[in-house]
């Protein structure tokens, strides 16, 4: 009984401890990232050619300079990059909750938007997928729990928010406060559920690899056929955050993605698997897959070695067993490389191998301290996100992983949040409090879309008027009508109005 009683007070003194701990740890490393970076907080635009964001504070110089070290956008130069920071005030509106709370401590938040459970008032409508090789993905479609008709006309012209969780399948409570939100604000969101996760039943004996996107392929096709008039927008989760940048680098210009948006994503991930989390955080997320994975060990153990899987202790040790080793047959044993194929399943399967060949704006929603992907420094390609004009770079010093608590956060619980640029909720679903990564991607959607139609139509005035002005010198054409223009044709997915932009807005 009192070693009990001993273990309950050490634990209680972690707890009170850790928040504090964490806050003037994390306070040194936000420091050094800042000093690497030589970033200005006080200009758009730097000496070095960065683009970040400018903060400007309204309670006296000491509240200001807190304001400006919580968040940065960098990125390249580019005149969306300019608008970005002109229309997005959300991205200069953060305020972390810091010193003796637990919602200070990277830790305690991230687990809590992890695993602790939310009443959400959304109701998911499922459709199951058949791919090609006959295995099955399915599509959750998000709709309010008081809403009638379960199933959305094909003939409406609402954005598709398509959301990818993590790697694991795990929903967590920022994915379906994510979900409701969008709802509110009239997306339609669907969530992509990889082969055997989340009740979706395995028919193959193929795994979806980490960064394998045919699977993810197919289903962009049905949202397309099944929302033909509806812009595509995609938010990825934590590790969840490889399938997309994969996606959107392998199919380039005909990704049909408007925007993306990556909340605390792992980029460098052959070298997360191998050494970035502790061995208590390994141990849980190893544990949960095995679990999920159980249910299958009879008819997985035709093609890889079950008892290597489910003796394993690390998330490394679980990825080769399922890819990169095969089933022995009886009497022979499994020598293989397995580094030398370790290697080459990552040289298939790394997020950034083909980041040269996105084609989209790309937001990235990244904290200092976050505990998931490890160091900022050695984790987050800034050199990516300096040279590319595709990709957005929003760091604050804290928020975890897929955190970011803001100090409003339970005192404002009952206001809707207004997020400048983004339309007003629709009533029924505006209750909650919305996060602050929620309203930053919601935003970063909004001014991206905004962007491209302002382009489009200075490309369409720009092309009328050689219209009605060419031809002999001195020749005018006063009485020409402007309906003489040619038309260039349109297809159902308006995918020309979303692709014609790639060399104009990233000058």
């Amino acid at each position: 009984m009192l070693e009990w009683l001993v273990a309950l007070c050490f634990v209680i003194l972690v707890v009170l401890i850790w928040p504090g701990f964490k806050y003037f740890n994390t306070e040194s490393q936000s420091d050094a990232l800042h000093q690497r970076l030589g970033i200005s907080q006080l200009a758009k635009i730097d000496k070095t050619g960065r683009c970040v964001s400018e903060q400007e504070g309204s309670d006296g110089a000491q509240a200001g300079d807190e304001k400006k070290r919580a968040v940065a956008l960098i990125c390249k130069p580019s005149a969306l990059a300019n608008y970005l920071l002109k229309h997005c005030r959300t991205f200069s509106n953060y305020s972390p909750c810091v010193g003796w709370t637990w919602r200070a401590s990277a830790l305690l938040q991230s687990v809590y938007e992890a695993c602790c459970p939310y009443d959400s008032p959304v109701q998911f409508v499922r459709d199951n997928l058949q791919l090609s090789d006959e295995g099955l993905v399915a599509l959750d479609w998000a709709v309010p729990t008081y809403q009638k008709r379960r199933r959305t006309s094909s003939h409406s012209t609402s954005p598709v928010l398509l959301i990818i969780p993590n790697s694991f399948g795990k929903i967590t409570r920022n994915l379906l406060k994510l979900c409701e939100t969008a709802l509110s604000y009239g997306y339609l969101p669907a969530v992509f559920n990889r082969r055997s996760h989340n009740g979706t039943p395995l028919t193959t004996l193929k795994l979806q690899q980490f960064g394998d996107p045919a699977d993810l392929r197919e289903a962009v096709r049905y949202i397309r056929h099944r929302q033909p008039a509806g812009k595509l927008y995609a938010v990825s989760e934590s590790t969840g955050s490889g399938l997309l940048l994969s996606y959107l680098g392998e199919c380039g210009s005909s990704s049909y993605v408007t925007a993306a948006v990556c909340l605390s994503p792992v980029f460098r991930c052959q070298s997360w698997f191998e050494n970035a989390l502790c061995w208590p955080l390994q141990w849980a997320l190893a544990l949960y897959q095995k679990i999920c994975l159980s249910r299958y060990k009879t008819v997985l153990g035709e093609t890889i070695q079950t008892d290597t899987l489910f003796s394993s202790c690390s998330l490394r040790d679980l990825e080769e067993a399922l890819f990169c080793q095969t089933a022995a047959p009886p009497g022979t044993s499994s020598s293989c490389n397995t580094s030398a194929t370790w290697d080459v399943y990552w040289e298939r399967n790394e997020p950034l191998r083909d980041v040269d060949e996105v084609a989209i704006p790309v937001l990235s929603v990244c904290a200092q301290d976050d505990p998931i992907r490890g160091d900022a420094q050695s984790t987050i390609p800034l050199e990516l996100f300096e040279t590319n004009p595709h990709f957005f770079l929003l760091l604050t010093d804290h928020g975890g992983h897929c955190g970011f608590s803001t100090q409003s956060e339970g005192s404002h619980a009952g206001a809707s949040g207004s997020v400048g640029p983004v339309a007003a909720p629709s009533s029924g679903m505006g209750s909650c409090q919305i996060s602050w990564s929620h309203k930053a991607l919601l935003e970063f959607f909004r001014a991206t879309t905004d962007f491209f139609a302002a382009e489009e139509r200075t490309k369409q005035l720009a092309a009328r008027r050689r219209g009605l002005g060419g031809g002999a010198a001195g020749r005018t054409f006063r009485n020409r009508s402007v309906s003489t223009c040619k038309r260039v044709p349109e297809c159902s997915h308006n995918i020309h109005a979303i692709y014609n932009w790639q060399r104009s807005y990233t000058r």
